[in-house]
């Protein structure tokens, strides 16, 4: 209540001045010729409530089929996993290649999945693009890696074995 009373008793003074007046002036001129709005939660969405809603055209890579074959690369894992540490990695050099291509396309749709659902690019319009990039070259590598070890070392089932038994 009291600083209720402050504010009206000083305000109108500071502004009644020529000084107050300019200084006025002068931020509503900064705030008006600003391009972008601030907003505590993010930029602003352009258009309005009442804008119809712009839908994406239809594609197969996105929706159900997306949904199954990230649900059948999981599931695949499973028996995939029991038959690499079942044989020997030296004597399937496919089975090997083909679980190490898995885990890492596995692990690189649960990330992405991560970076669109909380650093979205509507939202944050720089560091979104800059994660979802960084992603995909750490996958490129990775695959690049892992392409690597099982060619020309001794692959990525026989190093779980040797861990495993050290």
């Amino acid at each position: 209540m009291a600083s209720s009373m402050l504010l009206r008793s000083t305000l109108p003074r500071t502004f009644a001045s020529t000084t107050g007046r300019n200084v006025l002036r002068s931020a509503l001129q900064v705030r008006a010729s600003s391009t972008a709005q601030y907003v505590p939660g993010g930029p602003i969405i352009k258009g309005t409530v009442n804008d119809p809603v712009e839908f994406p055209h239809p594609s197969k890579v996105h929706g159900s089929y997306h949904w199954a074959f990230e649900r059948l690369l999981a599931a695949s894992l499973v028996p995939m996993t029991a038959a690499a540490f079942v044989t020997s990695g030296s004597s399937y050099p496919v089975l090997d290649g083909l679980l190490g291509l898995s885990l890492v396309m596995h692990s690189h749709i649960g990330f992405d999945s991560m970076v669109v659902d909380y650093v979205h690019q509507r939202k944050f319009p720089i560091i979104g693009p800059i994660l979802t990039w960084t992603l995909r070259t750490a996958t490129v590598g990775v695959l690049v890696g892992v392409y690597q070890f099982n060619t020309n070392d001794i692959g990525l089932t026989e190093l779980i074995a040797k861990v495993w038994t050290a």
